[in-house]
């Protein structure tokens, strides 16, 4: 069947209100939509129930799911100890907490950057211990973690980034693959071949050029090969929604969910 296709608050702003998302969602024509937790804006951490059940009623009403929700906590670090540690579990669990009331099945966290005085591999063992603590935590609440690769070179190929995985050790910890992030430095194609099943998520960009003189461009118009990318995730097995991150400024969103459609039916 067919992959739904879903629109990102990143690709908006994190100061648009939820309902104008929900809206603008609903008339570009897409599926479903993925929230985006931050201090200030939006969607924010201290966001009531009452308030997560009416943006879950709105959707309904606009025959949008909620698929995802992306996280991007005040502070705390996946690589950090003590103080650090417990921030970031402390606001992992709320933004799991939140995906829950809204219905959302995955959330995305980034796997940050390392603290001053924190070699890689101290930094690598500690994000190991850390989401084994969070694990259970996501298994409660039938949530699906899933980390995305940034560009902050932490887990920077895909053997590293399994590794990493089968370290922790829990189905509910997982890959937020997106192809835009990675075609920089490598194919995107490669990472979903090498982790396979701890895909949980994809968001969907495109780039053009290296890593000095490269740009974020329209679908189709970058260089990323998204027939490879689809038969490698159909290869893996990926069922799940395509979302995309692709900004207002570089393509109106309607035009995007087109060029979606035509991706999810590589």
């Amino acid at each position: 069947m067919p992959h739904d296709v879903a629109v990102s608050l990143l690709a908006g702003d994190r100061t648009m209100s939820v309902p104008d998302f929900l809206r603008d969602a609903r008339e570009s024509g897409y599926d479903g939509v993925e929230m985006w937790l931050v201090p200030q804006g939006g969607l924010t951490f201290d966001v009531t129930g009452d308030e997560l059940a009416g943006y879950r009623r709105l959707a309904t009403e606009y025959n949008l799911k909620i698929y995802s929700v992306s996280i991007s906590p005040p502070g705390g670090c996946l690589t950090g100890t003590g103080e650090s540690q417990e921030d970031f579990i402390r606001w992992a669990v709320r933004g799991m907490d939140i995906a829950a009331a809204l219905g959302a099945g995955t959330v995305l966290h980034t796997t940050g950057g390392l603290q001053p005085g924190v070699f890689y591999e101290d930094g690598y063992l500690n994000g190991i211990a850390n989401l084994r603590r969070l694990a259970p935590e996501a298994e409660k609440r039938g949530i699906q973690f899933a980390l995305e690769f940034i560009w902050n070179g932490f887990l920077f190929s895909p053997i590293e980034m399994r590794n990493f995985l089968t370290a922790v050790n829990s189905p509910n910890i997982g890959f937020y693959f997106d192809p835009g992030n990675m075609a920089i430095f490598q194919k995107p194609e490669h990472w979903v071949r090498t982790l396979g099943h701890f895909i949980k998520h994809v968001h969907l960009k495109d780039w053009r050029g290296g890593p000095l003189n490269g740009t974020w461009t329209p679908l189709f118009q970058g260089e990323i090969d998204f027939s490879a990318v689809m038969a490698e995730l159909h290869r893996a097995g990926y069922t799940g929604p395509l979302v995309s991150e692709v900004a207002r400024s570089l393509a109106p969103w309607p035009e995007t969910a087109q060029a979606m459609r035509r991706i999810a039916g590589l």
